[in-house]
């Protein structure tokens, strides 16, 4: 297969494929932003190790495996991807120099670089992206992330040694924006020819550190790639990062984590707490760095494949039970905004119109459980049907946020006025990620985080709901509606912006109606960064930290 056996469009030509643009800030919370050369008077210099102390420890360190936020945080500071996108949203090149889309939209040709090597000695070419695109949608990875985002993928063929021929099943336009994503990183094919769990704890990238130790419970060293000088354009500056290195710490409190910013023995943390805003606010030696992240924001999905919640006036009904503003503003001091929608706001193409079609009403709530003959309440106040108490099982995994915990506690609480029986259950991440799989929950706590509206088809999609790759299934609802399938379907198939845009709104009228999740607020990343570091920065995909640009004053 040759290059002249496609209708090519130049890459100049070429849209960007799922969105215009993107609306991304970041915002101060009334505080300030990261501290920037300028502020200084002096100019960025090379040196120091610096400390960062995040929540949660990832699973694994290959993205590509699970997928879940943690892993993607480390691999945007070892993994390079194909393509960079700006905080516009607009798409540029970076380990591909070019692309052309091709046969209608089922082929991209990318042209790739020539300079760039792993840090295990193996050169980057067609064959690697071949093996990369090859390894996440394979069923032993295991990929729910990366490989959901790229289930249209059939092939790729290597038309020279720095050019790739990728063939989907069917026009994808979001194809791009996922491949900016850091769970499509590009990591060495040697190393992803080890075991699985091999690979997990030692993955190889061609970015700007390298991971040398990861010591579990406790953190992952990483330190500076000297050969670095493929940075994307969205980069402050070309070549190695100015770090020597990053300690990545895990540290699960998080009154512990902002007190250690506060005594300067982090540089960096993650997760800030809502509380802890208003003393950043106050110390000279704090700043505060943040953004909301698109997709679906977080939730809890409801399980319609069994009862109770296989009657929509029951999903409808505990949704109207559920109290969010109210535990939002206890919980959060009110800094999380409400995100009411499928959609959180800063997601391309997203519709402000059903932000409030699952407001909080106990009358309504009442009448809906009445109309589903859920009359009775036994003598606890709770109800009953034919001799069954109204029970709602919600599995907890021991890495949710306390304040998250309290927040579904809350709902458990309103809820219980309105008559269901909320039954929260601790589990450890491995035993809830099994019961997932194995569809035994009546509400699994989850989000989405992505960069293109298609996360409506990839959590609510009918071809999400079987057990893909080993059990996991990315639609937590078993939500299964041929319109909304043909709706997403046009979406994706359609270049037309415009009517993409009428297109999501009318799939995200279609998921408000059939009411599937409690919907609570946007997830966020939530920078605290103390005064000595600078030039920390968000990127623009996943708004997630990237340390290529970070440096320090001793």
């Amino acid at each position: 297969m040759t290059n002249s056996s496609y209708r090519k469009i130049v890459l100049a030509l070429v849209p960007v494929v799922a969105f215009l643009a993107v609306l991304f800030y970041l915002h101060d919370a009334g505080s300030k932003t990261h501290h920037t050369a300028t502020q200084y008077g002096t100019v960025p210099r090379g040196g120091g190790t610096l400390v960062f102390a995040t929540e949660r420890e990832p699973l694994c360190l290959d993205p590509h495996v699970y997928g879940d936020m943690p892993q993607v945080y480390i691999a945007e500071q070892y993994l390079d991807r194909l393509v960079s996108m700006d905080e516009q949203g607009m798409l540029h090149p970076w380990l591909a120099t070019s692309w052309e889309v091709a046969d209608g939209g089922l082929t991209y040709i990318f042209h790739l670089r020539h300079d760039v090597t792993f840090t295990d000695g193996t050169r980057f070419d067609a064959t690697a992206v071949k093996s990369n695109l090859d390894h996440m949608v394979d069923p032993a990875t295991q990929s729910g992330t990366a490989g959901g985002y790229i289930r249209q993928y059939t092939r790729t063929d290597i038309l020279d040694p720095y050019t790739a021929a990728v063939h989907l099943s069917s026009p994808y336009s979001a194809f791009l924006n996922v491949l900016a994503q850091g769970f499509l990183g590009i990591e060495s094919p040697k190393a992803l020819s080890r075991p699985r769990d091999v690979n997990c704890q030692s993955p190889v990238g061609s970015g700007p550190f390298i991971i040398t130790h990861w010591d579990h419970q406790s953190e992952v060293v990483l330190k500076k790639n000297p050969a670095y000088a493929w940075a994307p354009p969205t980069s402050r500056h070309q070549g190695p990062a100015w770090l020597d290195g990053i300690v990545w710490r895990f540290v699960s409190e998080p009154s512990v984590r902002f007190a250690m910013l506060q005594a300067g023995e982090v540089g960096v943390i993650d997760s800030v707490p809502p509380e802890s805003e208003t003393p950043a606010k106050s110390n000279p030696d704090v700043s505060l760095l943040m953004a909301d992240r698109p997709g679906n924001p977080t939730n809890g999905t409801l399980n319609t494949l069994r009862s109770p919640f296989n009657d929509i006036r029951v999903r409808e009904a505990f949704i109207r039970s559920a109290d969010i503003d109210g535990a939002l503003g206890s919980i959060f001091f009110h800094h999380y905004a409400r995100a009411g929608g499928p959609l959180s706001p800063s997601t391309p193409d997203y519709s402000p119109d059903f932000e409030h079609t699952k407001d909080y009403d106990p009358k309504r709530a009442n009448e809906l459980l009445d109309e589903a003959g859920w009359q009775d309440r036994d003598p606890e106040g709770y109800r009953v049907r034919e001799g069954k108490r109204l029970i709602v099982h919600i599995p907890i995994s021991t890495v949710l946020a306390p304040a998250d915990r309290t927040l579904w506690e809350q709902v458990q609480a309103t809820a219980r006025q309105t008559g269901f029986d909320v039954r929260m259950e601790p589990l450890s991440e491995t035993a809830n990620i099994a019961r997932s799989d194995a569809w035994d929950y009546d509400v699994r706590i989850g989000y989405w985080n992505t960069n293109t509206p298609d996360v409506l088809r990839i959590v609510f999609g009918s071809a999400f709901t079987n057990h893909f790759q080993h059990g996991i299934h990315q639609n937590a609802s078993g939500y299964s509606s041929p319109a909304f399938d043909k709706v997403v379907a046009q979406a994706l198939a359609t270049q037309d912006a415009r009517q993409r845009k009428a297109l999501y709104r009318q799939a995200q009228e279609i998921i408000a109606k059939a009411h599937l999740q409690i919907t609570t607020y946007s997830q966020t990343t939530r920078l605290g960064v103390f005064s000595n570091v600078h030039d920390v920065r968000i990127e623009p995909s996943l708004r997630v930290i990237n340390f290529h640009d970070a440096w320090m004053i001793p």
